[in-house]
C-alpha cells in the first residue's frame, strides 16, 4: 500500500515494484490530493504488477498522516499482510520472494511484524549508509532500546504488518506521525518477536523533501517525541527489565528538557512520576532541571 502525495521519486518506487522477482502481491495507491497526478506513471507501468488506484479529493495528510494511512489501508480489502511503502522509497528485487520463502516460519512463530534490512539513499539514489541488519528474532523491548540508544534505524517502509495486529492495536496519531511508526512496530509485535528478513533490503530515501529531512518542523517533532515517550512509559514500562527502564527514564527526561517551557508537558511529567510514587526519582529529575536551567543562563 502506498500513500501517495509527491511524484519526485515515485517512478523509482514503481520500477522497484515492477522489478520484483515474485509478483504475488497487489499494490494499493491512495492519492492524498497530490499536486501532480501519478496516473501517467501508472499507465506506463500498467500490467507490470496488480494495482488499484484511488484519488482522494481532500488532502488530509497535512493534518494527520495517520488518517491518510488509515484510509489507504481501508482500500486493501482483506489482505492478510500490509506494507506501507513511502512514495519515494525503493524495494530490493527479492523483497516479495523472501517474504514467501519465510512465511511458513513467520506463521509458526506467530509473528505479526516482519522487518527487512535497510539502506539509506539520497535524492540521486546513491547509498549513503551501510546496510542495517537485525537479529532474526527480536523482542519489541530489545528493539526499542536499540533504537532509542542510536544503535539502529527504523522507518515505516521496511516493515510488513499483519492486518489483525493493525486492526486490533491501531496507529497512534502523534503530531506529524513522528515516532508513530516506531510505536506501531513495538505495540503490534507485543507478545511475540519481530521477524527479520536480512536477505532482502528496503532503500529509505532522505532527499531533503521528505518529513525526516525537514528541519523547520523541529518543534512539532520534539513535542511528538515527548508524547511518544510518555505513552510508551505509561503503558508499557512494566514490560522492560530494570536496565532498560533506566534508559527509558533517561530518554524521557532528556526529551522533556527539550520542551521545558511547555507547562502542559511539565504537568504530565510531574503527574506521571508522582502518581506512581517515583518520589526520589522525581526529586532527582527536578535537580537535573534546575542544573540545566542554570547552565543555560550562566
Amino acid at each position: 500500500m502506498i500513500p501517495y502525495f509527491k511524484e519526485a521519486f515515485f517512478e523509482d518506487t514503481l520500477a522497484s515494484l515492477a522489478g520484483q522477482s515474485d509478483h504475488r502481491f497487489k499494490v494499493y495507491i491512495g492519492n492524498d490530493a497530490g499536486k501532480v497526478s501519478p496516473l501517467p506513471l501508472l499507465e506506463k507501468y500498467k500490467g507490470m504488477f496488480d494495482c488499484y488506484y484511488k484519488g482522494f479529493s481532500e488532502n488530509i495528510g497535512s493534518k494527520s498522516l495517520v488518517k491518510q494511512w488509515e484510509r489507504c489501508i481501508a482500500l486493501t480489502e482483506n489482505e492478510e499482510w500490509i506494507m506501507i511503502l513511502g512514495d519515494d522509497d525503493v524495494l530490493g528485487d527479492n523483497v516479495v520472494s523472501t517474504f514467501y520463502e519465510n512465511i511458513a516460519d513467520i506463521k509458526t512463530r506467530k509473528a505479526s511484524v516482519i522487518r527487512y534490512a535497510s539502506i539509506v539513499i539520497d535524492g540521486s539514489g546513491n547509498e549513503v549508509s551501510s546496510i542495517f541488519t537485525h537479529p532474526v528474532l527480536e523482542s519489541p523491548q530489545d528493539f526499542m532500546i536499540r533504537k532509542l540508544c542510536g544503535k539502529t534505524r527504523s522507518s515505516l517502509s521496511e516493515y510488513i504488518f499483519s492486518r489483525e495486529a493493525m486492526q486490533r492495536v491501531k496507529f497512534r496519531d502523534l503530531p506529524l506521525a513522528w515516532n508513530t511508526d516506531l510505536l506501531a512496530v513495538f505495540e503490534f509485535s507485543l507478545g511475540n518477536k519481530i521477524f527479520t528478513i536480512n536477505e532482502a533490503k528496503v532503500f529509505f530515501r532522505v532527499s531533503g523533501m521528505n518529513l525526516t529531512s525537514l528541519s523547520e518542523n523541529h518543534k512539532l517533532k520534539s513535542h511528538a517525541t515527548f508524547q511518544f515517550m510518555l505513552h510508551l512509559m505509561k503503558s508499557w514500562l512494566h514490560t522492560f527489565d530494570a536496565v532498560q527502564r533506566e534508559i527509558l527514564f533517561d530518554r524521557l527526561e532528556k526529551t522533556f528538557l527539550n520542551n521545558k517551557k511547555n507547562i502542559y508537558f511539565w504537568m504530565q511529567m510531574s503527574w506521571f512520576y508522582l502518581q506512581r510514587f517515583y518520589v526520589k526519582r522525581y526529586i532527582l529529575f527536578l535537580l537535573k532541571f534546575i542544573h540545566a536551567a542554570r547552565e543555560k543562563y550562566r
